[in-house]
């Protein structure tokens, strides 16, 4: 009977301990200053140790607000876009941004960048951030993800399809092909993809360009200020096992995914090459080809909205005033047609 009441005690204090890990967290003012909060998150450890992942918040100064967007970032990337948080909490949504694993605010000294095995990884970072989500009172929950965020939460909406936690997607340039040639994508990608399987923790360079950089800080030719600490001025190598889960991701993504809540596919009218910086690069995305994002983002599921922004960047909310003012007028126009705007 001792035996057992000793085994009770220790899975007590193990659950208080993870619970304490989030519900017990306290905001702290975030980097971004007035009016922005933060919160890190103490997960599970992985197969690199340690792991956090950090929930940013901008709470609407609209009374009685019941609706939230939680948005996710891209790779080499964290929230900082408060220009966009501005945005949905002036309109009565309260805005929340996840910096995942290995990311921005939630990458810690010993771990390397970006590093993942498995995009479900990331599923944990997005079911812990929307149980606090609605914790705080938020009935109804957008999702929005930029990039490779885009790619993430497209696979976290098709895996809780039977049980969606969200009422929406919105889709920023979502990452759902490769950006490369017939070769390198098809022979290539699939080789250091299964490479990865078994050394998985080689490195892959991701070239030296700064010109999508360029074409963002105010130093440069764009608007904004960010930590480029935390998203880097050229991409850092990544491992064969991120080569793997991105293949197998996109390879999920090209069969054709069934999500039953209503999205938003937001891309660029053009694309623009080249690893300099031109003026073109103020004009397009320097990163993906918004074809292969319009290919594969109507797949996605059965009640999808296309919205090609004209000489929008990569990140679309990053781009030139008139572009970016398209992007919400879109984005809040999708919402009221959805019902997801009081």
């Amino acid at each position: 009977m001792i035996k057992y009441a000793k085994l009770f005690v220790a899975v007590l204090l193990c659950g208080l301990a993870t619970t304490t890990s989030f519900t017990f967290a306290q905001y702290q003012p975030d980097r971004l200053g007035e009016g922005f909060e933060s919160k890190t998150l103490v997960m599970p450890d992985d197969y690199s140790g340690r792991v956090v992942t950090t929930l940013v918040r901008s709470l609407s100064p609209c009374p009685d607000v019941h609706r939230a967007v939680l948005y996710v970032h891209g790779y080499n990337d964290y929230f900082f876009q408060k220009e966009m948080a501005r945005t949905f909490t002036d309109s009565c949504f309260n805005f929340y941004a996840v910096d995942l694993r290995k990311y921005g605010r939630s990458l810690l000294p010993e771990q390397t960048p970006f590093e993942v095995r498995d995009l479900s990884e990331y599923f944990a970072d997005l079911d812990t951030a929307l149980t606090l989500v609605r914790q705080e009172g938020n009935t109804e929950v957008v999702l929005m993800g930029h990039s490779t965020g885009g790619l993430i939460t497209s696979l976290y909406c098709e895996a809780h399809r039977d049980s969606l936690p969200v009422q929406g997607l919105i889709l920023n340039s979502p990452f759902l092909d490769m950006n490369m040639s017939g070769f390198y994508e098809k022979v290539l990608v699939p080789l250091v993809s299964a490479w990865g399987g078994c050394f998985k923790n080689t490195k892959i360079s991701q070239g030296n360009s700064t010109a999508y950089a360029e074409s963002l800080l105010k130093q440069y030719h764009g608007e904004w200020d960010y930590d480029t600490n935390l998203k880097f001025m050229a991409s850092r190598p990544v491992t064969a096992a991120w080569v793997r889960a991105i293949h197998r991701g996109h390879n999920q993504v090209h069969k054709g995914l069934h999500i039953p809540c209503p999205i938003l596919l937001m891309y660029s009218s053009q694309s623009v090459q080249g690893d300099e910086w031109t003026p073109q690069h103020q004009s397009g995305d320097a990163v993906l080809d918004v074809k292969d994002i319009a290919r594969y983002g109507r797949t996605l599921g059965p009640h999808v909205t296309e919205f090609e922004v004209k000489e929008g960047l990569h990140d679309l909310v990053l781009s030139k005033p008139a572009a970016r003012a398209s992007v919400y007028a879109e984005i809040f126009r999708w919402l009221r047609s959805n019902g997801l705007e009081r």
